[in-house]
């Protein structure tokens, strides 16, 4: 499954580097939320040390996103928009979430030699 604006999975980065780990549990009425997550995903990609951010979603949404260090996590959350939507989550759309830094030391990956190209 390839998706030309977002792999479905993020590249390897060289270690180390930080990844921020927000799980969250939504609420029934999700009007806008889309929308901007979209747009958070854009400024997110635009901030410095940002470098690449996977999601996941079933009855527990999953976001992941990479950068360089925690000095530029620290600016992205301090980004006034980012700060809105935070605060929206808080009032409309999520039941509860946790955020988690961590720093990733080492990495590694494997692809089947049959992944099929969508």
């Amino acid at each position: 499954m390839n998706n030309p604006v977002m792999p479905y999975v993020s590249p390897l980065f060289p270690p180390p580097y930080y990844a921020v780990i927000f799980t969250n549990e939504q609420v029934e009425e999700l009007e806008g939320y889309s929308k901007m997550a979209e747009e958070m995903e854009r400024l997110a990609a635009q901030q410095k040390g940002y470098l690449g951010m996977d999601h996941a979603r079933s009855e527990q949404g999953i976001t992941v996103s990479y950068w360089k260090n925690e000095e530029d996590i620290l600016a992205w959350k301090a980004v006034q928009e980012h700060s809105l939507a935070q605060q929206n989550g808080k009032n409309k759309w999520y039941s509860r979430y946790t955020v988690r830094v961590c720093r990733v030391e080492r990495e590694y990956s494997w692809e089947s030699n049959n992944a099929i190209d969508e």
